[in-house]
């Protein structure tokens, strides 16, 4: 789903950490402190590598028995290794109407190839080391004609945001991406996706490095998931990007299973890691019967956040809802505001075919259905800019069907509706396993609507063009290994 706005990006270095922040420099230290506390734990799970004496003391040379000398530890390392080779093409059809017609509104063509590769360490039971290293290699007639819109306005279209360009490390700890080969036609870059250390006390699970965390029961939309959330559009959800976080997670009797996590993150227009920029949050998860519950309160970009989420069982049918009430800054001039999404899903069988459907409700209450304002609302842009807001209505119905005509053969229908306009996104695809190792996947992105509305084109405030999003079609082949 294209974004109703492009966010001009400025350059950036990095630098050491500074505490200029909107967040009490004193939450960083009691959670380094925390952390301290929790790593100290955890050394009591690693089993010792040095000879043990035994309860009564060193054996005696007459005693008949000698010292067990201990294995290597080394030998209780256990790997695990894989990944995958994809090759895609795309067709792009712009509207005539659209700002791309600055440009060329003939059929775009593009191509990507893509290898990632995944190792786990495990040393033994307390702890594993998990890295996934990708390469991409990208381009096509997209990324030419958007370059040719950079040179045409270059406040207006960013360098950046051009497509098949790698997932930006500005904001986080680490910078792991690296372009190896740029120019107008095509990009070539590498980076990490995956780094980081797992310790397994008996108590819980402590994480440390670059991850994926997922918050929060939305199958499209999903506002308690603050943390890299996919856009509703994404077709392919194998991967979340990874954030550089500390993670933990445990249980307490009684109460129910809890999860913190600290995102440190550099301002983009210093380099420095500030608080302001930085997310720490808390997940308390517990069940009463059949139904669970979710209670989350978050500092995330400055903004304090609480949510509530709720999953259970009608019947046949699995229900669930989410809600989050974010207080802003009061200097942005922007109300605080509330987010839900509601979804039901069920399974059945029709002509004698395993089917699979949901049908799910967001309401947006940052948004107010004026969509040229997301140019110039900081609240809006800034979320658009860093991947948590992907559409700048205010309510939105989506549904989803699967059909398996064949166990290695799925068909599969998407729809999101702005009720507002109306306007939307038709996604039809399919899906064959053609061995156990490769996969076929044949998308398509359709949009619909009139004019001045979200996914039928509307006007850019002050130039004229038109912001329509463009139909388009891929297929793709993924060896995994």
């Amino acid at each position: 789903m294209q974004c109703a706005t492009r966010i001009f990006i400025r350059k950036f270095h990095y630098n050491t950490f500074h505490a200029d922040c909107c967040l009490p420099t004193t939450v960083f230290y009691l959670f380094s402190i925390f952390l301290a506390v929790v790593l100290f734990a955890c050394v009591d799970t690693v089993p010792s590598w040095a000879a043990t004496a035994p309860p009564n003391g060193s054996l005696s040379a007459t005693s008949g028995k000698q010292n067990t000398t201990p294995e290597p530890w080394y030998t209780d390392i256990d790997d695990q290794w894989g990944g995958h080779v994809k090759v895609t093409g795309s067709v792009l059809w712009p509207d005539d109407e659209s700002y791309f017609q600055l440009v060329d509104t003939d059929p775009w063509y593009d191509g990507s190839a893509e290898v990632r590769l995944k190792s786990n360490l495990f040393f033994g039971t307390w702890g594993n080391f998990e890295t996934h290293y990708e390469a991409v290699l990208s381009g096509g007639d997209t990324r030419r004609k958007e370059r040719d819109l950079e040179r045409i306005f270059p406040g207006l279209f960013s360098a950046g945001l051009v497509a098949g360009g790698p997932p930006s490390d500005k904001r986080r700890l680490m910078d792991l991406t690296k372009i190896l080969d740029e120019n107008d036609d095509h990009i070539l870059y590498h980076r990490l996706d995956r780094v980081s250390l797992t310790l397994m006390p008996g108590w819980g699970v402590v994480r440390i490095g670059r991850q994926a965390v997922t918050w929060g029961n939305g199958f499209l939309f999903n506002p308690i998931d603050l943390f890299n959330p996919f856009s509703p559009s994404d077709i392919e959800r194998e991967y979340k990007i990874g954030d550089d976080m500390i993670f933990t997670q445990f249980s307490a009797k009684r109460v129910g299973d809890f999860q913190f996590l600290y995102v440190p993150r550099r301002d983009p227009e210093s380099g420095d890691v500030k608080d302001d920029q930085s997310s720490l949050a808390g997940k308390l998860h517990f069940a009463r019967g059949t139904t669970e519950f979710d209670i989350v309160a978050a500092m995330h970009y400055g903004d304090t956040v609480v949510g509530f989420g709720s999953m259970g069982y009608l019947g046949n049918t699995a229900w669930r809802l989410d809600c989050t009430w974010t207080f802003l800054d009061e200097d942005h001039g922007t109300d605080d505001y509330l987010s839900v999404v509601a979804n039901i899903d069920y399974s059945w069988v029709w002509w004698k075919k395993n089917c699979y459907g949901y049908v799910e409700y967001f309401f947006n209450g940052l948004c107010n259905d004026r969509y040229a304002e997301a140019w110039t609302d900081p609240d809006i842009a800034g979320r658009i800019d860093r991947g948590e807001l992907f559409t700048v209505g205010r309510n939105y119905v989506s549904g989803h069907i699967r059909m398996e005509l064949h166990p290695l053969f799925n068909i599969y229908l998407t729809a999101i509706t702005n009720l507002e306009d109306p306007s939307g996104l038709l996604q039809p695809r399919a899906s064959w396993n053609m061995t156990q190792n490769t996969q076929i996947i044949l998308a398509c992105n359709i949009y619909y609507g009139g004019r001045d509305t979200e996914y039928g084109g509307y006007t850019i405030r002050g130039t004229g063009f038109l912001n329509k999003p463009s139909d388009s079609a891929y297929l793709s082949l993924t060896y995994y290994f």
